[in-house]
């Protein structure tokens, strides 16, 4: 037994994916049909914002921060060889994160300037606990995390000022999401091309994923230049330019990672249709300009086809790994994935009447929930229960579980 399997507490706080990938799938499950409540008029969500920048919002900095900081404190250990945060500073973080979600709500009898700071203190502090442990680990490399994070934090802020000085928060809807967008490039490419060729060297291929070069990092800074165009002047010529241009790039770039070699992999395949639609989203920025499709599109490709699929299979796989199970989708986890992909699809209706009597949107909601709910119904009971082949035993140890 090593110290790092040394925890006396419940396994939801013995390490940073538990609490965080639950609570994102619980979110997840349930503040969309609340918005698609609010949405009907048969709810109203009395708040500092209004019912579209509430749901933006939450999307956001509720469910995608939730899940930023999972993965953070799951990989940072990795990175540093340190002990992971755990107990109740891991417990204390997740409450953070839950006064943010009553403030933003207006769940919390506070006006809009104490709900914006009380939602600030999250991303604070997910800073200031991964530069601890970078610092501490004396991890240098790694510290250009903190810039993205760093990010993240200010476009809540503007999105809070925003909503106060206007009443809406068009730009930090934008910025917030391509934030998001923007890790999902970086960690997406580090991940995705690993695990690939790590599959295929098993099942004995030669034709194995290009590794990062120049390449990868023009690609990068395209999409970084075209994704600020967008949240910017969404409308704007040079937006359809730089978004042309930055997504055949990133086809290019997910095509390098031979991601049609792994088909046989369900956990590996979703990981490379997330990552797909980024060029996908950056493609429609491209067309909203010439009013080819609508303006909500790219947000919505973005929003729920990046983020929703890739932290949804990134969950997974980590949720699988870090807790003793085989790395195998099944077809309970395949199922929720295909759901959201089709939630998306669903999505680009609108309010578009569909057959059965249904809109895009309501299909959409259905489609999103359904997902989630078996995202947790396979997914929660690991998180809440110790790692397989360990058993918690009194004291504070835990100790390898008796074979035979």
């Amino acid at each position: 037994m090593t110290p790092r399997d040394s925890f006396g507490g419940p396994a939801l706080f013995s390490y940073g994916f538990r609490p965080f990938f639950l609570a994102a799938g619980l979110f997840a499950l349930l503040v969309i049909p609340l918005w698609w409540l609010a949405w009907r008029g048969a709810l109203s969500i009395e708040g500092p914002f209004s019912a579209t920048d509430w749901h933006i919002h939450e999307m956001i900095f509720g469910y995608g921060a939730a899940v930023v900081a999972g993965f953070l404190f799951t990989a940072v250990p990795n990175w540093t060889g340190r002990m992971p945060t755990r107990g109740w500073p891991l417990a204390a973080l997740l409450a953070l994160w839950g006064l943010g979600r009553l403030a933003s709500s207006g769940l919390l009898p506070v006006g809009a300037p104490l709900a914006a700071g009380l939602d600030q203190l999250f991303l604070l502090a997910v800073a200031a606990m991964i530069a601890r442990e970078i610092i501490a680990g004396r991890n240098w490399r790694n510290l250009k995390v903190l810039v993205p994070v760093t990010l993240l934090w200010a476009s809540n802020l503007t999105y809070h000022l925003e909503a106060m000085a206007h009443g809406s928060a068009d730009l930090g809807r934008r910025l917030g999401l391509s934030l998001l967008i923007f890790l999902v490039l970086l960690i997406g490419g580090r991940i995705i091309p690993s695990f690939t060729r790590n599959w295929l060297v098993q099942q004995g291929a030669t034709r194995l994923p290009l590794a990062f070069n120049r390449f990868d990092g023009a690609a990068i800074l395209l999409a970084a230049l075209a994704l600020a165009s967008w949240s910017l002047a969404p409308l704007h010529p040079v937006t359809a330019l730089l978004g042309s241009l930055a997504a055949c790039l990133h086809l290019l770039r997910l095509l390098r990672w031979r991601g049609a070699s792994c088909w046989r992999s369900p956990l590996l395949l979703m990981l490379h249709l997330a990552y797909l639609s980024v060029p996908l989203g950056l493609a429609a920025t491209a067309a909203a300009v010439p009013g080819l499709v609508g303006a909500a599109v790219p947000a919505h490709v973005f929003g729920i086809g990046a983020v929703g699929g890739m932290t949804l299979a990134v969950m997974m796989r980590a949720s699988m790994g870090h807790t003793g199970r085989p790395l195998s989708a099944g077809t309970a986890l395949s199922s929720a994935f295909l759901l959201l992909c089709l939630a998306m699809v669903a999505r680009l209706a609108g309010a578009r009447p569909l057959p059965f009597g249904i809109d895009g949107i309501t299909l959409s909601a259905l489609l999103w929930s359904a997902a989630f709910a078996l995202f947790l119904w396979k997914v929660g009971p690991w998180l809440l229960r110790p790692k397989l082949g360990r058993k918690p035993v009194s004291g504070r140890a835990a100790v390898p579980a008796p074979r035979g």
